[in-house]
């Protein structure tokens, strides 16, 4: 895990939009859209429509981000634990 990856998982215990994500951390949209979608890829996130709306479909982050929310994953969870 890279530290921009664990980094971001520590923004991720809740739900979290993709504004809150750039305020908290500080990020370009590049930056954090790669680094949300290299999480998404190894299932450490999940993505979201609404704060109550998973997606469970095949999620373009590049394409839709700026509009979703993400959370950390149980596997994710534990992976940031674990470092």
């Amino acid at each position: 895990m890279s530290d921009l990856e664990f980094d971001l998982l520590d923004e991720l215990y809740f739900v979290q939009g993709f504004g809150y994500l750039q305020e908290s951390l500080g990020w370009e949209d590049v930056v954090l859209m790669e680094t949300l979608t290299s999480l998404y890829k190894k299932a450490m996130i999940k993505c979201l429509s609404g704060p109550d709306e998973e997606r469970f479909d095949q999620v373009d982050i590049f394409k839709e981000g700026k509009e979703l929310y993400f959370l950390a994953t149980k596997k994710g969870l534990m992976a940031h634990n674990t470092l």
